[in-house]
């Protein structure tokens, strides 16, 4: 097909979330078109994000090696009687740039996921209502991926957080600007469910 160098970092690429074969390719052609300076930028940005972030002793979301706490547990400004939980670090990342929350965060690193083999031990859940526990916490807000495992993830937090302190999910349903006949089933349910008085 190509030169094996070629095929090496067509795979590569592959082998990220979200690329497939096309894309790949497409990146690859485009950095063999960049000077060698560029490129060689762009690996050590990769070799320094993979040995320089670590995740924040609290919360577990990314900070740099140098520092046992993350920006957002630094900042005395924050609230830290409201907690968002999330799945991943990168949930704080799409949070924390559209400024929604101004509590703190805990990551669990996943969600409960029976067919996957991905059990409460697995994730961040004790050290989550150890902190609770521990912090006074007034709130918890289950920010989770509206999904299956989302879903019995949150359930299962409720069920082992609800005696501890008041547990809280995000409203679903139909975004702004969206036509009913474009939603699905299950999004016009959970918007149906939500409704208020006007």
């Amino acid at each position: 097909m190509g030169p094996a160098s070629l095929e090496d970092l067509i795979t590569a690429f592959s082998r990220l979330p979200g690329i497939g074969f096309k894309t790949a390719q497409r990146l690859s052609f485009y950095l063999i078109k960049q000077p060698r300076e560029e490129a060689a930028a762009l690996a050590q940005a990769i070799v320094a994000a993979r040995d320089n972030i670590h995740y924040c002793s609290v919360c577990y979301n990314f900070t740099e090696r140098e520092m046992d706490l993350c920006e957002v547990c630094r900042n005395s400004r924050r609230n830290r009687q409201l907690v968002c939980v999330v799945e991943e670090a990168s949930d704080v990342l799409v949070l924390e740039l559209n400024q929604l929350i101004s509590g703190v965060y805990h990551v669990l690193g996943g969600a409960l996921s029976p067919l996957n083999g991905i059990r409460p031990e697995d994730l961040r859940i004790d050290e989550l209502v150890t902190r609770v526990e521990e912090d006074n916490v007034s709130e918890v807000i289950l920010a989770l991926n509206a999904s299956v495992e989302g879903d019995t993830t949150a359930d299962y937090l409720g069920m082992r957080l609800a005696p501890l302190t008041k547990v809280t999910r995000p409203a679903r349903g139909l975004p702004v600007g969206a036509d009913l006949d474009l939603a699905d089933k299950l999004t016009l349910a959970h918007a149906l469910e939500g409704r208020y008085s006007v």
